[in-house]
């Protein structure tokens, strides 16, 4: 891409309309003071008029549902502070048009947006110092130019353009090229450190098909290939940025620097998306069904507060083994198919594994032609024939090879590879073909080959990183000439970090109980002496049994124990379920379900039936996702699932997570955070305050048309803080950004409907806790860096405009967070050898917050290892801190979501990610199930969008709604 054009899009990217003017808010002294001001967004310090929009707004849906009266009716609460800041007043549209009358479309403008700057640095925990794969990178003081690349005839294929420019290059460096050495991107730029002695010229690029033979004869292909100067790089602008004197990155630039370092290794690897694989950095390890693993590492530039730094990691994948097809199609099936023929399901199996693949031929000597993969015939290779020339004389393939290459083909039982386009069939023998080495296998892997696969990629921090650094010293980037060429130099040493290890917070427990309150050790901590802060009871309860090897007295034995442990942790569980104990097959599940819910209901004459136990076989296919969806959409059951293995095992812990889970399901507290009930969390406790998170779920490659799944949660309860409701919605294949946050919609007798996630949850804090809440804090799991703008934008939109809906003026100050997992900064203990410095698997200890040297030079980011490493390496969570109208302090705003990851409902023990983020994911991973089945095979329905509620989020036509989740199970933590 050139450089214009790059810039052209980043400022697409800056110059957006943010639909939001901010204007000074109350801080928590209950002055005045201005909100975060960006450099680009003026506030605006007049008190916002009383604008003909927001009169219009409260009119706009006919008259006014109960749910905005309940909304707006005042309620008193303890924690509450005597000076409540005012609600920010926020502009939600411009040029005098009515919000609610705007679809959520994208939002454009001519006003920059930018993103929260760092309030400062946090101090609160122990200094410590940790070490980061991250390896300063010199900045060169070359001159960066940009070509325009123009190939005719034109290559889909990066490897043959790569291919096409290293020839130019090895041809004309000394002459035409005046010596320099071009570093390639594989499509339309070439970038040179210094110009070249020309503007414009053209070259004529012969070569040779590498498919075609090895020591025989090549075919030769011509190509025309036009250099054209674009533009120069200006690295003053990325010095400026790195320094913290400007906020908007240079993209250009540092994609140029990324390119130039990724040159060398292309050449020496296989590349896959940022990463590099081979099969000579460690020995592949089978993975089973013709799969083996390849080792590899990931590198990435990074402009961060000590400079540039150049990110690696280890990295590995699944790829095929390039093995004889008859061999991997023997792995695959695991039997013999010499000797016998293939049944239709086999033959299915072949045909799907092998799509797309690619092999070559080893029954004509030194020549191996590669082909694509693209069928598989249906008929045995004994009874194909073809056309061998115009006047259709048939031929068989059986004699063809014979004939022509004296090759005997010795299986003719089974079918041949169709290769090429479908019109022009060409048969391959499988006996002739072999699978081409350094194919990534895409698919979707089987548990098995997940185990095998997790085992020969999880190492032990010490063991990780001296693999980084041999890495890095194999790469020897002092030694790559593209580096020399463009004079960038490369430290070998991992970065030395300041690092802050925040304390773990006191827990509250039920009075009742030995202990109290908690202080957790090295993350973690354990139910004895402890009850439930608020444990609920639960007298009518059933248990079925889809499991053959659990007799009816060991599933008694094991819901008797269950029933005991709830009570022990400060439930009231009855003993007795309310029928005797059901037992049924797998495939009858629906009729099961249904037949102990009636059974049930009966008996109990008309009250509801509380919670449903159901033991599983340890492998169940689709029958636990069946479960779920069934209750919690059908039935509006809650249900605990519980496999064989655990059923026959008792563990008390294992007892003590389910008798937790079970309580959140019911509406109960496990624990809360001892400074939110006494009022003590800043920019919480003082005034009522929700929690948000959020996340979007999409379909596993190769599923090109199910929809993408979005969740939302939000805390129910407040100063607490612990209780999350989630709503799901399906959304258009892909779509990160989430289209049901807010909607309208006609109604034939309400006029137009304002709904949506974000608004039913603020609704349902109202009914809970009688307050409105007056701080949004949301955080948002699962998006890029790309996608920032497009994100904060979209939704910040969607936050303003559902709360406009429900109260004129009502715009309380947002919070919006980007937690990221999916990043490559690994941390390490300084001393390894120093046991007070890292937990018990060698990871950093839990609490560990970084926000210097590794961050971003001017923006509000940090990473933050919350949890106690279990295996491997521990990923610590990245925080990116969008837009903050609440005034957080880095202090505040890391001190709190440390304490929040302990307050997660399943387990013990600190969690790696923020809970009500985790929640969301786990909420968004429930959804799936509630997808028919032939809905989960191709997501869209027939009846497009002509219901009721057809004026929808924009992109969601097409796609069918999920089944509505029930409304007494909604309210609860039924994802949990």
């Amino acid at each position: 891409m050139p450089v214009r054009q790059m810039k052209e899009n980043s400022e697409q990217h800056l110059v957006i309309k943010p639909h939001i003017q901010k204007t000074p808010k109350a801080s928590q002294n209950g002055k005045g003071t201005p909100t975060q001001e960006p450099h680009s967004i003026k506030p605006n310090n007049q008190p916002s008029p009383p604008s003909k929009n927001r009169g219009r707004r409260r009119g706009r849906g006919g008259r006014k549902t109960d749910q905005a009266e309940a909304f707006m009716r005042p309620s008193s609460r303890p924690c509450t502070v005597a000076h409540k800041p005012e609600n920010p007043s926020v502009a939600l549209v411009e040029n005098g048009a009515n919000s609610c009358e705007i679809e959520m479309g994208f939002p454009s403008s001519s006003k920059s947006l930018s993103f929260a700057p760092r309030p400062g640095f946090g101090r609160v925990g122990t200094k410590c110092i940790v070490k980061a794969n991250h390896f300063f990178t010199e900045l060169p003081e070359k001159d960066l130019n940009q070509y325009d690349v123009s190939i005719t005839p034109e290559v889909a294929s990066r490897r043959v353009n790569r291919a096409i420019m290293a020839e130019l290059v090895r041809l004309y460096k000394e002459s035409e090229l005046g010596m320099r050495l071009p570093a390639y991107d594989g499509r339309k730029s070439l970038y040179t450190a210094g110009q070249l002695p020309f503007a414009w010229k053209e070259f004529n690029i012969k070569l040779s098909d590498e498919d075609d033979g090895i020591n025989g004869p090549k075919r030769e292909r011509e190509y025309k290939v036009v250099i054209k100067f674009v533009a120069r790089a200006n690295l003053h602008h990325l010095g400026q940025f790195l320094a913290g004197k400007r906020a908007d990155a240079p993209r250009e630039a540092l994609q140029i620097l990324d390119i130039v370092l990724r040159e060398l290794a292309i050449k020496r690897y296989c590349p896959i998306g940022r990463s590099f694989f081979s099969p000579d950095i460690r020995r592949p390890q089978r993975l089973g069904d013709g799969l083996e693993s390849w080792c590899g590492f990931y590198q990435s530039i990074r402009p961060t507060q000590m400079g540039l730094s150049l990110n690696i990691d280890m990295a590995s994948a699944a790829f095929i083994e390039p093995l004889p097809v008859l061999e991997f199609v023997t792995q695959l099936l695991s039997k013999d198919v010499l000797s016998r023929p293939l049944s239709d399901s086999d033959r299915v199996k072949i045909k799907k594994a092998l799509r797309g693949v690619k092999v070559e031929v080893t029954h004509r000597g030194n020549v191996r032609r590669k082909y694509r993969v693209s069928g598989l015939t249906s008929q045995p290779t004994r009874e194909l024939v073809f056309p061998v020339d115009d006047n259709s004389t048939m031929k068989s393939v059986v004699e063809y090879f014979q004939e022509m290459y004296g090759f005997t083909i010795q299986h003719a039982h089974l079918p041949c590879l169709q290769v090429g386009n479908q019109k022009k069939a060409n048969y391959l023998p499988m006996e002739a073909c072999k699978i081409v080495e350094g194919q990534r296998y895409t698919k979707r892997l089987n548990e098995r080959q997940i185990t095998t696969l997790l085992k020969v990629t999880c190492q032990r921090p010490r063991d990780r990183e001296n693999s980084i650094l041999q890495t890095v010293q194999h790469n020897a980037y002092d030694q790559d000439p593209y580096a020399k060429e463009f004079g960038i130099e490369v430290s070998e040493k991992l970065a030395s970090v300041e690092a802050r290890i925040l304390p773990a917070p006191w827990l509250k427990y039920h009075e009742t109980g030995k202990e109290k309150d908690c202080l957790p050790q090295v993350g973690q901590w354990n139910m004895v002496n402890k009850k439930m802060i608020n444990g609920m009871t639960v007298s009518r309860w059933a248990c079925i049994n889809f499991s053959r090897s659990v007799q009816e007295s060991v599933a008694r034995g094991f819901c008797n124990e269950l029933a005991q442990m709830c009570q022990v942790s400060g439930m009231e569980f009855h003993p007795e379920p309310v029928i005797p104990i059901y037992s049924a097959r797998p495939e009858q599940v629906e009729k099961a379900l249904k037949h102990v819910y009636h059974a049930s209901m009966n008996k109990l004459k008309g009250k509801e039936l509380e919670l449903l136990l159901a033991i599983l076989p340890d492998s169940n296919g689709s029958l636990y996702g069946d479960i779920k969806r069934i209750c919690e959409t059908d039935l509006g059951l809650i249900s605990q699932c519980c496999l064989t293995k655990h059923v026959f095992k008792i563990n008390k812990q294992y007892l003590a997570n389910v008798s937790l889970k079970i309580n959140v399901k019911m509406g109960g507290r496990n624990t809360v955070l001892l400074d939110a009930i006494s009022c003590r969390i800043p920019l919480v406790s003082d005034i009522p305050t929700i929690i948000f998170g959020a996340d979007v779920t999409h379909p596993e490659n190769g599923e090109d048309s199910s929809p993408s799944i979005a969740a939302v949660v939000a805390s129910q309860d407040w100063p607490e803080v612990t209780k999350y409701a989630g709503l799901v919605c399906a959304q258009p294949h892909r779509q990160e950004l989430i289209q049901d946050l807010y909607k309208t919609w006609q109604d034939p007798l309400r006029g137009t409907v304002s709904g949506g996630m974000i608004r039913d949850l603020l609704v349902a804090f109202r009914k809970a806790t009688g307050q409105k809440p007056l701080r949004i804090i949301f955080y948002r799991d699962g998006v890029s860096e790309g996608q920032f703008y497009q994100v904060l934008l979209f939704e910040l939109d969607a936050i303003r405009k559902a709360c406009a809906s429900l109260e004129p003026n009502y715009q309380p100050p947002v919070t919006f967070i980007v937690v990221q997992k999916r990043h490559h900064t690994r941390l390490f203990a300084n001393n390894h050898r120093d046991r007070s410095s890292t937990d018990s698997s060698g990871n950093i200890l839990p609490g560990t917050v970084v926000d210097s040297k590794i961050c971003h030079p001017t923006e509000f980011d940090f990473y933050l290892c919350s949890h106690a490493g279990v295996q491997g390496t521990s990923r610590p969570a990245h925080y990116h801190v969008l837009w903050d109208e609440n005034n957080f302090t880095a202090d505040g705003i890391q001190s709190l979501t440390n304490n929040l990851c302990y307050t997660y409902a399943r387990c013990t023990r600190s969690v790696s990610v923020v809970p009500p983020a985790y929640y969301a994911h786990l909420a968004a991973f429930r959804a799936r199930f509630y997808m028919e089945p032939d809905m989960q095979e191709n997501g869209s329905s027939n009846g497009g969008c002509g219901q009721a509620k057809a004026t929808r989020a924009a992109g969601e036509c097409g796609v069918r709604p999920l089944p509505a989740v029930k409304e007494n199970v909604k309210r609860v933590m039924f994802y949990c």
